[in-house]
């Protein structure tokens, strides 16, 4: 079940951003891409061993054979494709599906029939007489003609099972898509910092053969050299750890998608704003009431217990059930015809006293719907923060991708000055180092930008579930 970015402008969005904007935002949104999943193309060695019970036993099995790079799109149709819990989920709707069906079973009569054949004698040691043998055969049929509102009351609440775990399968599959986005986010997000640390660590290097150069040309110290060489050393250590993090992110990504034990992957995908939300907070909070899953699946847990209420209150009622039974006996080489008979029943029951058990199911039953709507109550509390908190961060977000944007270009201006201060003799290595550091901050600080309003505008998805765009 997916949902669709859409492409409008903020009313709030400064004149400026919206020069900026088409660099930012991509041409082809990959959500849309997800709402056709034939349309997905997906490498077969990234899934999974279909057995589900299989597990490695050699090294080499978990060896990972190479990197695969993919799109969102494509860690979407992954997660959907081979996500254990969203297969779970589905198990328990097919299950929820027979429960149904043997309900509904309770609306018609069942019939058995029951057949021996028997050979008696006197033994093996007498032979006065002869073996006999016979057949005996009965059919019986039994229908509960009234049970108070049972029968009904089972069905109804199979039927509010059968529409929960439908509801669970939605809001599982709109969990997993989150998740999905997010870690690929994640997964972007550590590629980033790979390469800006990278980009360091070149820099530092080219500051310290400049500083070398002018040590060995006499116009430079032997402190701007040590200096030169910590500020690489710490380029590298942050490199090191960030590529750990990025290995992090891709087993992460992986586990979630149910990768092929020999499988890694890698994000595709470019870093740009993954669209725009068109409506005001106050639209999204009351569409996310109407949509968001959640709320449905309390409401059918509060008619689940009413159900079960009327169920224990109806082992009170009288209960009239209809048996009719037909039997057949032949005992052959008799000389005598096949006898048969038949016999029909109304049976009527009324349970006076049970000491109280059934008052007290149906206690449990109205404390269960109390519990249900307390929740829903609940969890339409938390979805209208849920809204108002991403809608939030959305705003303050885009806003620090504008000023990341312009904050960036300003720190490579910065360092191209302080080269050429240092170069001509009229700066010092403390600012050329100042400057890459900043450079390195300012690169780090839009893509974070740029990630948490992807992350923003996911989770406002999210919460907001439109059900018109899956």
């Amino acid at each position: 079940m997916n949902f669709s970015l859409f492409f409008v402008h903020f009313t709030w969005v400064p004149v400026a951003f919206a020069i900026l904007l088409p660099t930012l935002v991509s041409a082809a949104t990959p959500p849309k891409a997800q709402n056709s999943s034939s349309a997905v193309q997906v490498p077969d060695r990234l899934n999974p061993n279909p057995n589900p019970l299989q597990f490695p036993t050699k090294p080499e099995e978990v060896r990972i054979q190479g990197t695969v790079p993919i799109s969102l799109a494509q860690a979407l149709e992954l997660a959907k494709r081979n996500n254990r819990d969203l297969q779970v989920a589905i198990l328990q709707l097919q299950r929820s599906r027979s429960e149904l069906r043997e309900s509904q079973a309770a609306l018609f009569p069942t019939l058995g029939i029951d057949s021996r054949v028997t050979n008696s004698g006197n033994g093996f040691n007498n032979n006065s007489s002869q073996a006999r043998t016979s057949f005996n055969g009965s059919a019986e049929l039994n229908y509960n003609l009234y049970t108070s509102g049972n029968t009904l009351a089972r069905i109804r609440a199979a039927e509010e099972q059968l529409r929960v775990d439908e509801l669970n399968v939605e809001s599982q599959s709109l969990v997993i898509n989150l998740d999905a986005t997010t870690q690929y986010y994640d997964l972007q997000q550590a590629d980033q910092q790979v390469r800006i640390n990278q980009s360091a660590v070149q820099n530092a290097q080219a500051s310290l053969r400049d500083t070398q150069a002018r040590e060995r040309a006499g116009v430079g110290t032997r402190f701007d050299v040590l200096q030169a060489q910590v500020n690489l050393a710490n380029a590298q250590q942050q490199l090191t750890n960030a590529i750990s993090q990025q290995q992090i992110a891709r087993r992460q990504l992986a586990t979630l998608l149910s990768l092929s034990q020999s499988a890694d992957i890698s994000a595709s995908d470019p870093v740009q704003l993954a669209g725009l939300w068109p409506q005001t907070v106050e639209q999204s909070i009351v569409q996310a009431f109407q949509n968001r899953p959640e709320l449905q699946q309390f409401l059918g847990q509060r008619n689940i217990s009413e159900q079960q209420r009327r169920q224990a209150l109806s082992q009170l009622g009288p209960q009239v059930s209809l048996t009719g039974n037909y039997n057949l006996l032949d005992e052959y080489n008799d000389g005598a015809s096949i006898t048969d008979g038949y016999s029909a029943e109304l049976q009527g029951n009324l349970t006076v006293f049970d000491g109280g058990a059934a008052r007290a199911r149906a206690a449990q039953s109205r404390a269960n719907i109390g519990i249900a709507e307390a929740r829903f109550a609940n969890q339409r509390d938390l979805i209208r923060f849920d809204v108002e908190r991403y809608y939030a961060q959305l705003q303050s977000n885009l806003n620090n991708v504008q000023t990341s944007s312009v904050a960036l270009n300003q720190a490579r201006e910065a360092l191209n000055l302080a080269r050429l201060r240092f170069q001509a003799g009229v700066g010092t290595q403390t600012e050329v180092i100042d400057a890459e550091n900043d450079l390195t901050r300012a690169e780090g600080n839009r893509v974070t930008a740029i990630l948490d309003y992807n992350r923003a505008l996911a989770n406002l998805q999210r919460s907001v579930t439109s059900r018109a765009s899956r």
